[in-house]
């Protein structure tokens, strides 16, 4: 996907003006783009919508308006853009009770290495490959947060439209598969066809 420049960006002025709406739009599509898996896992699809948001919220929220900080705002977002012939997603461990959060991210350690996390399209498993540094499972810490990428491989994109397509969790202690909706499918395989 083509990465959000500096000129897309909106002033602090003109962001408040188009804020609601967006934020609107934005919740809208991040609900058929969210996928729950299993019993604390949630991958959030991003793409040049979700992250322009993210940028726009960052800058409110930091009151950025000088141009060398919101390209270093931009640096760090447009990273989460798949890149072609890819999806990318924020994986969210979620946990309600506050009392669990400890032992469930304890016990979820390693789902960002191997094979633990992939999406099958039709007969194609497409590993998730885990941005570094959200995990050191030498001193027994995960986060609650993660970012994943899934390269298709050309034949998995050309049935990405057709096929049943699942996120699917196997990790010694969590084993789950969700069937995309054909609206997610759908949002999802505009995206595999962004330049």
């Amino acid at each position: 996907m083509k990465p959000i420049t500096v000129a897309e960006v909106l002033n602090l002025y003109e962001y408040e003006k188009v804020r609601e709406e967006r934020r609107r739009r934005i919740i809208d599509l991040k609900a058929v783009r969210r996928v729950g898996v299993g019993r604390h896992l949630s991958f959030v699809f991003e793409n040049r919508d979700t992250v322009w948001f993210q940028i726009q919220e960052m800058c409110r929220a930091e009151r950025i308006v000088d141009e060398a900080r919101i390209a270093d705002e931009l640096e760090v977002y447009n990273s989460l853009l798949p890149d072609p012939g890819e999806l990318s997603a924020t994986m969210l461990i979620e946990i309600p009770d506050a009392q669990r959060i400890k032992p469930v991210l304890d016990s979820l350690l390693g789902i960002d290495s191997g094979d633990c996390v992939r999406l099958d399209v039709g007969p194609h498993a497409v590993p998730g490959i885990f941005e570094a540094g959200h995990s050191d499972e030498e001193r027994g810490k995960l986060s609650a947060v993660h970012f994943v990428r899934f390269p298709l491989s050309p034949p998995a994109r050309r049935l990405f439209d057709q096929a049943e397509v699942a996120i699917v969790i196997d990790h010694p202690n969590e084993g789950a598969r969700t069937v995309l909706s054909e609206v997610t499918r759908r949002s999802l395989a505009a995206d595999l066809r962004a330049p």
